[in-house]
C-alpha cells in the first residue's frame, strides 16, 4: 500500500513537472476551462444573492386589514385575538390608530401638520401573516375575501403577486443555470479529452516502449488522468477568481442601490462550500475528459 501511494505521489506531481514545462499551452487550456466553468458559477452567485434579498420579503405576503374608523380599540383587540387563534395563522399585530398617528408624525416630516388635525384620520390596522404552508397565493386571496366579509373591516391589501412572480423568475433562472451548467460541462471534458488526445500523440513513442517493457494501460494512463485533474482543477480556480472579480465590482454599486430602498443588503461572494464544490467539479470533470480519453486511445497504441 505504501508503495502504491508513493507512486501515485510520483505521478502527481510528475505530472504538475509535465504541465510546467509547456506554460502557455497549459495557461491556455486551463483559462478556457476556467471561463466555461465561470458562468455557472457566476449565475449561481446571481441566484443566491437574489434568494438573500429576498428574503426578508416574507412581510410581502402578509395582508393589511384596515378597519372602518367607528371601530372601537376593544372591538379591534377581539378581532385580533380571534383571527390569532387559527391554525393558518402564524400571526396577527394591531396596530392602533394613536399608534400609527406617532409613527407618521416621527418619520414623515409632517409633524406640523399632523398636529394641526382635529382628529386622528388613521384607522385601526391588522397585519395578519399566514402559517407556513398557507402562504399560497390562492390560499392568500380566500383569507382576503374572508377579511373583507367582515362587517368592521373597510379595505384589506394584499400585495403577494409581485413576490410570487418573481420567486418564479428566480426558479426559472436556477433551472436555467442548471442546464447552462451541464452542458458546459461536457464542453470542459470535450476541452480535456482533446488535450489528453493531443498529448498521447505527442508520447506515443514513450507510450509504445513502455507498452514493449510490460505496463499496462491503467500504469500508463495514469499520469493522463493527472493531467487532466491538474486542468480542472486550475480551471475551477480561475472560475472562482473571475466570480469573485464580479462580486468585488458590483458589491458597490448594488449596495448603494439597496441603500436607496431603505436596505443594507451587500452582495455575497461563493461561500466556502460553493467554493469547494466548483473546485471538485473542476478537477471530476478533468478527471473524467481525461479517462475517455486516455482509455479510447491507449487501446490504439500496441507496440510495433
Amino acid at each position: 500500500m505504501i508503495a502504491w501511494l508513493t507512486r501515485h505521489a510520483q505521478t502527481l506531481i510528475g505530472s504538475l513537472g509535465r504541465l510546467s514545462q509547456h506554460k502557455l499551452a497549459t495557461a491556455l487550456t486551463t483559462l478556457v476551462i476556467g471561463v466555461a466553468l465561470a458562468l455557472p458559477a457566476c449565475l449561481h452567485v446571481f441566484v443566491t444573492n437574489a434568494r438573500i434579498a429576498t428574503g426578508g420579503w416574507e412581510r410581502a405576503l402578509d395582508l393589511t386589514a384596515y378597519l372602518k374608523r367607528p371601530t372601537s380599540v376593544e372591538e379591534a383587540q377581539k378581532l385580533a385575538q380571534r383571527w390569532g387563534q387559527r391554525r393558518d395563522i402564524a400571526s396577527v399585530e394591531l396596530i392602533l390608530a394613536q399608534d400609527a398617528l406617532k409613527e407618521f408624525r416621527r418619520h414623515s416630516g409632517f409633524g406640523e401638520a399632523v398636529d394641526a388635525l382635529n382628529e386622528n384620520p388613521l384607522p385601526h390596522t391588522l397585519v395578519v401573516r399566514p402559517a407556513q404552508g398557507y402562504a399560497a397565493l390562492q390560499q392568500l386571496e380566500a383569507l382576503a375575501d374572508e377579511l373583507r366579509a367582515i362587517p368592521s373591516v373597510d379595505v384589506v391589501q394584499l400585495d403577494a403577486a409581485w413576490v410570487n412572480r418573481l420567486n418564479a423568475i428566480i426558479e426559472a433562472i436556477r433551472r436555467a443555470g442548471l442546464l447552462i451548467a451541464g452542458v458546459l460541462a461536457l464542453g470542459v471534458m470535450v476541452i480535456v479529452g482533446n488535450t489528453i488526445r493531443l498529448d498521447i500523440q505527442n508520447r506515443r513513442s514513450e507510450i509504445e516502449v513502455a507498452k514493449l517493457v510490460g505496463a499496462s494501460d491503467a500504469f500508463v494512463r495514469r499520469p493522463f488522468l493527472y493531467n487532466g485533474v491538474w486542468y480542472g482543477l486550475a480551471g475551477g480556480l480561475i472560475a472562482w477568481i473571475i466570480a469573485a472579480v464580479a462580486v468585488a465590482l458590483l458589491r458597490q454599486p448594488v449596495g448603494r442601490i439597496a441603500g436607496l430602498y431603505g436596505s443594507s443588503f451587500q452582495v455575497q461572494a461563493l461561500d466556502l462550500n460553493a467554493s469547494l464544490t466548483l473546485l471538485g467539479a473542476g478537477a471530476l470533470l478533468g478527471w473524467l475528459g481525461s479517462y475517455v480519453a486516455a482509455t479510447r486511445h491507449l487501446r490504439r497504441i500496441e507496440p510495433t
